[in-house]
């Protein structure tokens, strides 16, 4: 019995690194036990099982019901056989037939420590399924422990044996980590595989956005400011509408905070992302006068009926109303949710006020998106067939994908799956290196503010008209609660 104790305690060492009772534990062992015992006399053995908290013995009694003709040897036992032991068995009767730990075999001991570590593991994915299943939107930290084919795997700091990763398409492409970096992400959501959950974080969210301001803003966390919407181009520019529940706290001068150190602290952890804070209005004529900022708005007119906002603005706001590449604009129209067609004074006094002529052009053509069919790929057509089948479609659909994933789709060969995750490495390795020159060219015109002013000279506005702009925009925000914006 001495190795039975020793297993014990080798158990309770393992149950203390996983945050298990001393009950769970006795459980695991009793359910551990039963499992060596249907190695030796069948699956469906019957047995009571106690353990000596103090000395870590065993008691083990297999129960048999005696019968006259034996159909499951692993709960019954033959009327004479039990005879052989005590002659006043009668048919009906239940055996006890001690059992000692030492005569388990290599087979039985080796069952038993298979049950034990699965329902361990089990246990440990049941837990970290139940701790961030309510978690979503909640800002973790961690450490990257590997980069693997642009995927991010990161160690949790407080569930270290959670998968836990960040995707390719939830990534900031501005950003570079290396092994062992510090990393912090949102909890997008829990996802079920084969292997137990797999916590989906991401640092390109919006959500991402919304809990790095929960941290840094004390009246977000105690829910006096509500973050109402949130529009985010990942590396660029991020807006978001803040809301008060009371009317003596700025909702944008809390969020801004001494000489801008709140928001700094979320544009250094987002890479020198711009952020613009604007107050949130239920009326759309107001909110989209907001949301344009920092361009001044000279009219607004809405359709409800079509969901459409038509604004006008001055002839020297229009370039800082469109925003670079229509980033402004577009940002604007995600915030309040409604189309906005944009218009300089000049052009709206030749359209003659007239409203018919207005929001004839789409509102999304302007909306880049990065995904792709997969029929524009160099891909045979049964695997193609094969990948529609299984519900994939398009690029963004596989990127995350294992080789384990493809070859367990009907129809996909190891040379279709290795020719599959050629294609997902070159097309990430290209677009990723294209966004980093892209970044570095942004970055040789100049330091930040040198490179805001160029842009904006690019569109047409001179530094000392923007400075200018920004001043006032600031300055009505804090007096008349109309417009609010924070710039990095």
């Amino acid at each position: 019995m001495a190795n039975a104790a020793q297993i014990i305690e080798a158990f309770r060492d393992v149950a203390s690194t996983k945050s298990l009772s001393d009950e769970e534990m006795t459980d695991l062992v009793k359910d551990g036990m039963l499992a060596g015992l249907a190695r030796i006399y069948g699956a469906t053995v019957q047995a009571e099982i106690d353990i000596d908290e103090d000395t870590g013995d065993f008691d083990i009694v297999v129960l048999r019901r005696v019968v006259n003709e034996v159909e499951d040897s692993a709960t019954e036992i033959a009327l004479d056989e039990a005879r052989w032991d005590d002659d006043t068995y009668e048919v009906g009767d239940v055996m006890e037939v001690p059992v000692s730990f030492a005569d388990f075999g290599r087979n039985a001991v080796m069952a038993v420590k298979q049950r034990i570590v699965q329902r361990v593991r089990e246990n440990e994915r049941d837990r970290i399924r139940d701790e961030f299943a309510d978690q979503i939107g909640q800002l973790l930290s961690g450490e990257l422990q590997q980069i693997e084919r642009g995927k991010l795997v990161v160690m949790l700091n407080r569930a270290r044996d959670a998968e836990a990763i960040i995707p390719w398409k939830d990534q900031n492409p501005r950003e570079r980590f290396r092994q062992g970096d510090p990393i912090r992400a949102v909890l997008k959501k829990v996802e079920e595989t084969p292997k137990g959950p797999r916590l989906i974080l991401s640092r390109a969210d919006p959500l991402f956005v919304s809990a790095l301001f929960h941290l840094e803003v004390p009246e977000i966390h105690q829910d006096i400011v509500e973050i109402r919407e949130i529009s985010r181009e990942v590396g660029g520019r991020t807006k978001i509408a803040v809301y008060s529940r009371d009317e003596s706290i700025d909702p944008v001068g809390a969020c801004v905070g001494l000489k801008g150190s709140r928001v700094q602290a979320v544009v250094n952890e987002l890479g020198g992302e711009r952020i613009d804070i604007v107050p949130w209005h239920p009326d759309p004529e107001v909110f989209a006068r907001r949301a344009l900022a920092p361009a001044r708005v000279s009219k607004v007119v809405t359709d409800s009926d079509r969901q459409v906002v038509t604004a006008i603005v001055d002839e020297d706001q229009l370039s800082l109303a469109i925003g670079r590449n229509g980033q402004n604009v577009r940002l604007a129209s995600q915030l309040i949710g409604w189309q906005i067609d944009l218009y300089g004074s000049r052009e709206w006094v030749e359209r003659g006020s007239d409203l018919a002529t207005l929001g004839e052009e789409g509102g999304d053509e302007h909306y880049e998106t990065s995904d792709f069919p997969l029929s524009e790929l160099d891909i045979r057509a049964g695997v193609l067939a094969a990948l529609s089948e299984a519900g994939y479609d398009t690029f963004l659909q596989i990127i995350d994908l294992e080789r384990r994933d493809f070859l367990g789709m009907k129809g996909l060969g190891e040379e279709d799956a290795d020719r599959l995750l050629q294609i997902i490495d070159e097309l990430t390795v290209v677009e990723g290196e294209a966004e980093l020159t892209e970044d570095e060219s942004d970055s040789e015109e100049g330091e930040p503010d040198s490179e805001e002013d160029d842009s904006d000279s690019e569109e047409g506005e001179p530094d000392s008209e923007e400075d200018e702009d920004d001043s006032e925009e600031h300055k009505d925000g804090n007096a008349d609660g109309e417009d609010g914006e924070s710039e990095d």
